[in-house]
């Protein structure tokens, strides 16, 4: 079963050497914004947010309510549990 480490990195290897965007890992602690999506991109000019989660696992609400939030304010964000599906949101 991949985990959900295995899952960013091919996510952030594909991002970065095959599209050219720019990406960040957001790491959460204790001093940081809570519920911000673990991957945070900037691709041809839009800002996207991806949360990461291993299959089955489900984003906590107020992850939820962030992806609404950046969603709502022009951006994309969504949940992915695998490469396939963040290539399917890139090309939509």
């Amino acid at each position: 079963m991949a985990t959900e480490k295995n899952i960013e990195n091919k996510i952030k290897s594909y991002l970065r050497d095959e599209l050219g965007a720019y990406v960040v890992k957001y790491h959460g602690s204790k001093f940081s914004q809570a519920g911000v999506p673990d991957i945070l991109v900037c691709h041809m000019g839009r800002f996207i947010g991806i949360e990461v989660k291993a299959p089955g696992e489900q984003p906590t609400e107020l992850q939820k309510w962030n992806i609404k939030r950046i969603n709502e304010t022009g951006g994309m964000a969504f949940v992915a549990e695998s490469l396939e599906q963040v290539k399917e949101h890139m090309r939509g």
